[in-house]
């Protein structure tokens, strides 16, 4: 096994070191916070654990030495030093971003990447997983008409009017919901606006709504364009969802603000361990002279791990990017450079020990069931 430094111990952290670890991985856990590394280490007590601030580069290229790869579970604004200090200390770099920013500039980066070097950014759920089964839904067909993408993170009993817990990050929500979001239309690339696009559909006998956020495509718009007529990802909710949403960020402009969108969210929406992750593609086009539609739609659930709850966004998440960086260490993706998810081929993700979260489990017992 490889030995792996993983920088944030927060809750999707925690995960991916236990999975890690558990699988037989050398893992180093590095945070600011003495509080999260102290929780991780009860739930991980293999891993090792360390103090580090990764705006000091000197630092954290010096605490890289000797590891093989490096997987950032930090906010997206420190993954570009992280992917600098990666590329001068020789470690391939991994990380969970969904900004388009960041993953430019780390693209950019691995342009400079040592033999047998890799920067893979957006391993996660969306984008990451659902990429890969986008692109390999996509394959099947003669010519492409749509790629359309649809995943959401939500509470399985929601009570309040926004019928939404905090299932991960909050600088990353808001960030979907007020940046720019990449697509392609009538074969054309275009910009179009978060919170907009609305759309109805059902599920099992649930009804949903999506509408357009950012980054979730990843790095598809390039790899299809030319390919497909309409490409688009847009993030699953509960009825309702949307208008009050749209209310905070546009009506009172607090997308304009988003440090006190930030306080008024985590201060006022409880987090939840009982969600549910539901990922639903839909692809059509030709295939041996007939207009057809090919799907694959998933729900996972949290679930019980050695005595333990996690969330669904928990397990999805870090599964996305433990199983890339097993698939990496038995020389299952390009060796060097920038890689992007749709290079990761479908089975072998799904067959990977890792990757074999996503199969569909049914849902937990209710409490007192």
């Amino acid at each position: 096994m490889g030995k792996v430094l993983l920088l944030g111990a927060g809750k999707i952290g925690r995960m991916i070191a236990k999975f890690l670890s558990d699988a037989g991985y050398d893992i180093l856990v590095a945070d600011i916070d003495k509080k999260s590394l102290s929780i991780l280490g009860e739930f991980v007590p293999k891993a090792r654990l360390a103090i580090i601030d990764v705006t000091n580069f000197k630092k954290l290229v010096s605490t890289m030495k000797g590891y093989d790869a490096v997987v950032s579970a930090l906010c997206y604004e420190f993954n570009v030093e992280v992917a600098r200090a990666a590329l001068k200390a020789g470690l391939s770099y991994f990380d969970l971003t969904e900004d388009n920013t960041t993953c430019a500039e780390i693209r950019s980066i691995a342009t400079q990447a040592k033999k047998g070097q890799i920067f893979m950014p957006q391993c996660g759920l969306a984008p990451g997983f659902v990429s890969i089964v986008a692109h390999h839904l996509s394959k099947t067909f003669d010519s492409l008409a749509t790629v359309h993408m649809r995943v959401g993170a939500l509470p399985q009993y929601p009570t309040n009017f926004m019928k939404y817990n905090l299932t991960w990050s909050t600088d990353g929500l808001i960030n979907e919901y007020c940046n720019l979001c990449e697509s392609i239309h009538d074969g054309k690339r275009i910009d179009v606006l978060p919170l907009q696009g609305l759309e109805h559909f059902s599920l099992d006998g649930v009804r949903y709504e999506a509408f357009n956020t950012s980054g979730g495509l990843g790095t598809l718009c390039e790899t299809l364009d030319g390919q497909v007529q309409s490409l688009n990802y847009k993030t699953i909710r509960y009825m309702g969802h949307r208008k009050y949403i749209s209310f905070l960020i546009n009506d009172l402009k607090l997308g304009k603000r988003r440090g006190l969108l930030k306080e008024i969210l985590e201060n006022s929406i409880p987090i939840t361990m009982q969600d549910v992750v539901i990922v639903f593609c839909t692809t059509t086009g030709m295939r041996n002279g007939h207009f057809v539609q090919l799907s694959d739609a998933r729900k996972i659930y949290n679930r019980e791990i050695d005595g333990e709850m996690w969330s669904a966004i928990q397990v999805t998440t870090a599964s996305g990017v433990c199983a890339v960086i097993d698939l990496h260490f038995n020389g299952k993706l390009p060796s060097h450079g920038f890689v992007k998810q749709e290079q990761v081929l479908f089975n072998d993700f799904i067959n990977n020990r890792f990757g074999q979260n996503y199969q569909e489990l049914s849902a937990p017992s209710r409490p007192n069931d």
